[in-house]
């Protein structure tokens, strides 16, 4: 048997036994519910996958809702998509900008909470097949919101409903929660290397 042949039946056998491990994976997941997903770390993406699925959502004709804690200040590309061609999804942002910009913790809280009012309302209605809670642990780590309230209200959301909270942080309580954290770290970063942020790639 020359070298390509032999190459060829490794290739296959390795390829069989992977198939038979993800064939098993598949039939033991049988539970179908919506779920928990926090997209943390220092690195970047984590937003910017939280909209990927956003985009999923709406490509299927699901019901989508939207709040960004944080941001607002500054127009993103995101939003000016969302609000073009999606008006009708629900989408709040608490528009304060960056807390260490606001430097009022009290102007924050309250704006905070207020925000949360509406999210709140996304996570009990049923008709929203994934609600995105971007930069919630920020809010949770700087003890703007009620750690418990929050934790209770996605715990009790719709069955089918699946949430995604982003940002760094936000304490182990939240983690515990998720079904599903996916750590998000920089191997290199061009701002880092002084290099701006550039226009419908980072905002």
């Amino acid at each position: 048997m020359d070298e390509q042949k032999r190459a060829q039946l490794k290739h296959k056998f390795e390829m069989a036994r992977q198939k038979e491990r993800v064939d098993r994976q598949i039939e033991q997941a049988v539970e179908e519910r919506g779920i928990v997903i926090l997209l943390t770390g220092n690195g970047k993406g984590k937003t910017t996958s939280a909209f990927g699925m956003i985009m999923r959502c709406l490509g299927y004709g699901y019901g989508v809702g939207l709040v960004q804690f944080i941001k607002g200040e500054q127009q993103s590309g995101e939003e000016i998509f969302i609000r073009e061609h999606y008006p009708q999804m629900p989408f709040c942002q608490m528009g304060t900008g960056f807390t260490w910009n606001t430097q009022d913790r009290a102007g924050d809280i309250a704006a905070a909470e207020k925000t949360w009012t509406f999210a709140a309302n996304l996570l009990r209605d049923e008709r929203l097949h994934l609600v995105v809670l971007d930069e919630l642990t920020y809010m949770l780590g700087f003890k703007y919101l009620d750690e418990q309230t929050v934790l209770d209200t996605i715990r009790n959301r719709p069955p089918e409903q699946t949430v995604v909270v982003t940002g760094r942080g936000g304490g182990t309580a939240i983690r515990e929660l998720a079904d599903t954290v996916a750590e998000i770290n920089n191997a290199k970063h061009a701002f880092a290397a002084g290099i701006k942020a550039r226009r419908g790639i980072d905002f």
